[in-house]
């Protein structure tokens, strides 16, 4: 009787664990189904919402596009600097040439799992862009118009202390006055350029810019490594986020036979994520570069050496740091960073074995951090095979980027590197960090299918370059109120995540075309110190681009 007892007691402890393995799986695929359910229906839900219809329609009034890729497209188009017209528009002397875009996403989001706030959610944005400019023989210009709508975002995406921000959606939502649909006009570029001697020009009003593309490299494989892998670590226009970010000010850019020298004197516009893009923000930005185009074995390469000061003169700003937040709070000096470095990029093809290529980016940091001295460094390098398979042609890269942390918050120096006014997402798809006290090992393989169809997928082994700071995200100033960076406590630890995704790119009809991504993250110790319910995240979205 008692063997019985026991069997019975086994089989029913099995029956429990097999329910549980069940009804865990279970809970799993339904949490799948509900991610995809809401990137999916995402437009279709939010496009029943109505109280935004008079601000739209005011909105509308200022429409005007160039465009707008998610990440590298938009500072191609637009106007690196106003130097160009947007792709696929045809530049006659003397004729206007109008132009325009419409970009429409639906974000899906589930964050780490918080002890309270609403960490699973979907919303969409639209940015509407057009614009007119003309190229004569000693000077050009340029205006073009924006208007941008976010809608559905939710109430209560952000939780208190270091958890915060529950994802992008939490991020927009604080950053727009806590209102869940808000939309808005705003000047994108508007500029005047001179053209000067020896392919010179200067330009002046507002534009967008880029760093690493003041050149565009002839060789189509060197100019993909050089827009996407060295462009905007420092400075961009933050393509993908809902608004973008412009420049007011003068650009520069003189011709020396092959190789080119552009300074660059701007005030960085609102915009990003708050939907009011008009004003411009007091902090100063200052770029010199000097690129030059190498040859070396029948390759093209490319060496650039740049300069760059930054002047953050906002009044009432709180600094995102590891000090304690009644020093941060007491601390009312300026940000005053200087910023020296250099890159370089060379693609080498071989007779039988494809077309490899490598890349290395530096920078150094000195200046003030507020009342501290600040010292501070970051490294990337890559290396990239395309195996010679026309089918598909593959494109498999490995790298290792490096941005330093400060190691202690009670002395009078500020080690963690700067990264001042980038386009983040293009280094980190999945975008819950950034470069600022970071180490990023990644593969990447991509793969060009036939009728123009894209493929790429990502893996990411990240952890902080030093316990004793912070684990941050964003992308730069943004508005007046708040400094555009946020940190968080890393409980003592360096493992941040293991993170993997994939996206598929596709042109359309008509002018149209679409984007498709997923992003799984792996938490780690970090994490789990601040999310103990749950240390794995997801996001995805879906985007189209219509473009005339």
């Amino acid at each position: 009787m008692g063997r019985n007892v026991i069997r019975g007691a086994k089989l029913r402890g099995r029956d429990r664990t097999q329910q549980a393995i069940g009804e865990n799986g279970v809970n799993l695929r339904v949490k799948y189904f509900v991610f995809l359910l809401l990137l999916l229906t995402g437009k279709t839900l939010l496009a029943q919402q109505t109280d935004l219809a008079a601000a739209i329609s005011l909105g509308a009034l200022y429409t005007l596009p160039s465009g707008a890729n998610s990440d590298s497209g938009v500072a191609a188009e637009g106007g690196q600097s106003g130097a160009k017209a947007p792709a696929g528009v045809q530049q006659k002397q003397g004729s206007l040439n109008v132009f325009g875009g419409w970009r429409f996403r639906s974000e899906a989001w589930d964050w780490f799992q918080p002890t309270s706030g609403q960490n699973s959610y979907g919303f969409a944005h639209s940015l509407l862009r057009a614009g007119i400019g003309q190229t004569r023989e000693r000077f050009d210009w340029l205006i073009e118009g924006a208007q941008d709508a976010i809608l559905g975002l939710p109430g209560n995406a952000i939780a208190p202390g270091s958890q915060g921000q529950l994802g992008l959606g939490g991020t927009y939502y604080a950053a727009n006055g806590n209102r869940r649909n808000v939309a808005s006009g705003f000047l994108k570029q508007a500029y005047l350029g001179i053209h000067l001697p020896s392919n010179g020009k200067l330009t002046v009003g507002r534009f967008g810019f880029s760093d690493g593309m003041e050149v565009t490299p002839a060789d189509p494989t060197l100019a993909q490594v050089v827009n996407t892998r060295i462009a905007q670590r420092l400075i961009g226009e933050f393509n993908f986020s809902a608004v973008l970010r412009s420049f007011d000010g003068i650009r520069l850019g003189l011709g020396a036979g092959k190789s080119n020298f552009t300074f660059l004197a701007v005030r960085p516009t609102e915009g990003a994520f708050q939907v009011g893009a008009m004003g411009e923000l007091n902090v100063d930005l200052f770029y010199g570069a000097y690129t030059l185009p190498t040859e070396y074995h029948h390759g093209s390469g490319e060496l650039r050496i740049f300069a760059m000061g930054y002047v953050d003169q906002r009044e009432g700003v709180v600094k995102t740091d590891n000090r304690p937040l009644a020093a941060r709070l007491a601390d009312t000096n300026q940000v005053r960073i200087g910023t020296y470095g250099a890159d370089y990029a060379q693609v080498l093809p071989t007779s039988g074995r494809g077309q490899f290529d490598f890349l290395l980016w530096g920078a150094w940091q000195n200046g003030s951090w507020g009342s501290l001295t600040q010292r501070a460094g970051a490294f990337a390098g890559e290396f990239g095979w395309q195996p010679p398979i026309p089918t598909v042609k593959p494109w498999i890269s490995a790298g290792y980027s490096f941005g330093s942390g400060d190691s202690n918050p009670a002395d009078n120096r500020h080690g963690t590197f700067f990264q001042l006014l980038p386009t983040p997402r293009l280094y980190a798809r999945f975008p819950f960090y950034n470069m600022e006290n970071n180490e990023d090992f990644y593969g990447t393989a991509e793969f060009h299918l036939p009728r123009s169809v894209s493929a790429r997928s990502e893996v990411h082994a990240l952890r902080l370059a030093n316990a004793q700071d912070l684990w941050y995200s964003g992308g730069g100033a943004f508005q007046s109120s708040t400094f555009g960076y946020s940190g968080r406590t890393s409980g003592g630890s360096r493992s941040l995540a293991n993170v993997w995704d994939a996206s598929l790119d596709f042109p359309l009809r008509y002018g149209f075309s679409a984007t498709i991504y997923y992003g799984h993250a792996w938490g780690k110790s970090v994490i789990a110190s601040i999310y103990p319910r749950g240390t794995n995240a997801q996001f995805g979205y879906l985007e189209t681009n219509f473009r005339f």
